[in-house]
């Protein structure tokens, strides 16, 4: 399959980190997702029915994220990972990255995080 749908730069602040003060104070996230699915019939529709809902996969994404403190940012990507496949039938596979631009680390760098890729068993 060919089609994807992405969303980039969705910023949530959530409680995530292996670190106390992490869980209390919360920090900035930025997820980016890329959706394996066949929109091909809503490329000739043009009926939202015959896709999936972006703004529906943005609720379900930031859910997952926020739902519960993670210590690991692996985790938090996974569950936000599942929580799209479970929710949408016509999503074959996605692909997450979290970005956590504030992470505790004694450096100076642009960005840290993780990628996810899952796909329906």
């Amino acid at each position: 399959m060919t089609d994807m749908i992405f969303i980039k730069g969705l910023s949530v602040h959530a409680h995530h980190g292996v670190l106390d003060y992490e869980g209390v104070v919360g920090q900035r996230f930025i997820i980016d997702l890329e959706l394996d699915a066949d929109i091909g019939l809503a490329s000739r529709s043009d009926r939202l029915s015959d896709t999936v809902s972006y703004a529906d996969v943005v609720a379900t994404a930031i859910a997952a994220f926020k739902d519960v403190n993670y210590k690991l940012l692996e985790r938090a990507a996974g569950a936000v990972a599942d929580a799209i496949l479970a929710k949408f039938a016509k999503i074959s596979s996605v692909k997450i990255t979290v970005h956590k631009p504030h992470a505790p680390i004694a450096a100076i760098f642009d960005d840290v995080g993780v990628v996810l890729r899952r796909s329906r068993a």
